[in-house]
Parts: structure tokens; sequence; C-alpha cells
């Protein structure tokens, strides 16, 4: 009889992989992973919102835009100049804030109209960050300050660190950051979705009547899961502009928002894994493209006019053509996809055979009647 593996044996093995990139890849490569990582923390998010709770949101990239600024400025000159470390937290707040004070529209408009009234917080949101320069510095943005936690500098300006003869630079020391923030993310969103909030968000996507009925408060329900959302979304806005060194208003449009849709599509609603999984699909492919544009049929080089496609709306035109694949033939996403063929790869367990014993009225002799 085979041994069992040990439940904690993958995620051990997983998270050992995880940390040795930064000693055998450039920081190219890294500079994807840290974009990936913070692309899923805040699909992680939308998922909770969309996938469990079932309120379509469009403006996830305004709250992703709370965090990132809100780290800046916090931080930053013009700003208050906190400690970098509290205003990643107070950023964090500051998107559940922004969250909350629309989590009353959230909780009493739902569907296509909730989607259109999210969509506003977008133009708005852009209309200020244009607007404001005093604290967002208006078109050209503002640069980001570093983050320093115990003396520790995530930046390549602090003194030089050297590990196992691997000078870390910023995208190594920021990759174990990001590690650790994601690792957050899937065990706070975990432990979520399967207690007893998490079923009451699943019952309330399923059925509000049903969900009424068994006690659930659906206004409040509807607006905690935005909020939660929100605070998501702002910790992937402050480590997305930590790995970008430099926030600028027109990353954070409807196109972004619209790239976090397609994550947990293509990724699977209500699936953290998914999340993650169409996070780093979506993110990746367009830096891939881009990197290796010459190399590619009918995608152009960046800067060239070879009368091809730009490697980004290349990319675009690829995973959108992921969505309508996995909307025909996979609805769950990559996750459900994944898990079905584990389940035909897994082989077959025979049934038990026991011997069967014979009824007491078997055993019994026969009584013989007069």
């Amino acid at each position: 009889m085979s041994e069992r593996i040990p439940k904690g044996a993958g995620a051990l093995l997983t998270a050992l992989l995880l940390c040795a990139p930064p000693f055998y890849l450039d920081a190219f490569w890294l500079r994807v992973g840290l974009f990936a990582m913070a692309a899923a923390i805040g699909a992680v998010g939308l998922g909770l919102l969309t996938g469990t709770a079932g309120q379509l949101s469009l403006g996830h990239a305004f709250f992703l835009a709370v965090g990132a600024y809100g780290y800046t400025w916090l931080a930053g000159e013009p700003g208050p100049g906190l400690p970098p470390a509290l205003a990643a937290l107070l950023a964090v707040l500051l998107a559940g804030v922004a969250g909350g004070l629309f989590s009353p529209v959230a909780g009493r408009v739902r569907g296509i109209y909730l989607g259109v009234a999210t969509l506003a917080l977008v133009f708005l949101g852009h209309h200020v960050l244009l607007t404001a320069d005093s604290v967002t510095g208006g078109f050209n943005g503002r640069s980001v300050p570093p983050l320093t936690l115990g003396g520790f500098s995530f930046s390549a300006d602090g003194p030089a660190v050297t590990v196992l003869g691997v000078p870390f630079g910023a995208e190594e020391r920021l990759w174990y950051l990001g590690l650790a923030l994601l690792a957050g993310t899937w065990w706070t969103a975990r432990g979520l979705l399967r207690g007893r909030q998490g079923r009451a968000l699943a019952a309330l996507r399923d059925s509000e009547t049903a969900a009424s009925v068994m006690g659930v408060d659906i206004a409040r329900y509807r607006s905690a899961a935005f909020v939660v959302s929100s605070m998501y979304a702002g910790l992937a806005g402050v480590l997305l502009a930590l790995a970008f060194r430099r926030v600028v208003p027109d990353y954070f449009g409807l196109t972004l928002s619209v790239d976090y849709l397609a994550m947990i599509v293509i990724g699977g609603l209500g699936s953290v894994a998914g999340a993650t999984a169409g996070a780093v699909f979506v993110t990746a492919l367009p830096l891939l493209m881009t990197r290796y544009a010459d190399q590619l049929p009918l995608v152009a080089t960046p800067g060239t006019t070879d009368g091809g496609v730009g490697p980004t709306e290349a990319a675009r035109y690829l995973y959108g053509a992921a969505i309508v694949l996995i909307l025909l033939y996979a609805p769950d996403g990559l996750h459900g996809l994944v898990r079905r063929v584990r389940a035909r790869l897994r082989p077959a367990v025979p049934a038990r055979t026991s011997e069967t014993r014979p009824s007491a009225s078997a055993v019994r002799a026969k009584e013989h009647t007069p």
C-alpha cells in the first residue's frame, strides 16, 4: 500500500520553487513576476466581488489608483511624508474607505446597473488624477517613494545586499514582498470563501430570495463584499506602484478594469487559484510579446511602423479569443478545466470487494411447517 503524500508537502514545494527565481532570473523576468503578483492580488478581490457575490464591477481600476496614489502621496513629498510601511497600510484602508463610500450604491443596485455605476468611478477618478496636480502630479504622474520596513529598504538605493553570491537589487527584494502579500491574500480569501461569509455570498449570488429566507442581510453583505474587494485592489495598487516606481493617470483607465474582468473570466469565477492563473496570463502575455516582437509573425516591433499589429494590441486579441473559447468550452475557466483534466487522469479507485455475507434468513435453518 503506497504511502500518502503529506497534505502540506505540495504547498511547501511550491513555496520553495517560488523563492528560487531571484537567484536565477534576470530583472525582466522578475519584473514580469511582480506585475503578475500585483495583478493576482487585485484579481482575487474582484473574483470575490463578481465571481462569489455576483456583483459586476467595471471600476476596479479606480480602487487600484486609490491604493497606488494613496501610498505615493502619504509617503512622499509633497505629502505628509509618513513612514512608508504606515503609508502602505493607510493606502489600503483608504481604498476600503472609498469602497465603503460607494457601498450604499452597491448594496441596492445589481447587474448591469451596478456595472454602469462603477464605470462612472473610473472616469471620475481619471479626471481627478489629471487635475489634482498637488497630490497626483497631473499628467506626468509622480515618482513612488521606496518602501522601507524595519530599516530594510526594498530598493537598490539602500545598503547593498548579497545572498549566496547574488546581489539583491530592487526587483529581487520586492519579489519576496510580493510573495508575502500574495500568500496573505490567498490565506485570507480562501478562509473567507470557506467560512460563513463565503457561503452567504454564494447564496446571495445564486438567489437573493433564498438568501433572504436563510437570514442573509442582502444589503449588508453586498456592501461588505465591495469594501473587501476594494481593499484587495488597494493592496494591489501599492505593490504595483512599488514595482513601476512611477504612477501615471493614463494607466488606471477603463482598459485596466476590462483586463481584470478578463483575468477572472479566463481563470474561473469564484476561484482564488483561477483568478491568480488568469492574472498571470493576462499580465505576462503583452510583456512577453513586447520582448519577443521581432521574432513573432504579424507583430510589429515597438517604435516601428512595419504595418503589423503592436504587441499590446496582439496580446489583447489573443486573450479576447481566449475569453470566447473559455465561455464556449469551459465556462468555469482554467481552474475548472484543470480540475476536470486531473479527474480524468486520476486512476480509477477499484471498489472494495468484501465477502457477501448471507442474510440472517438464509443462515437460519428452514423451519418446517407442521
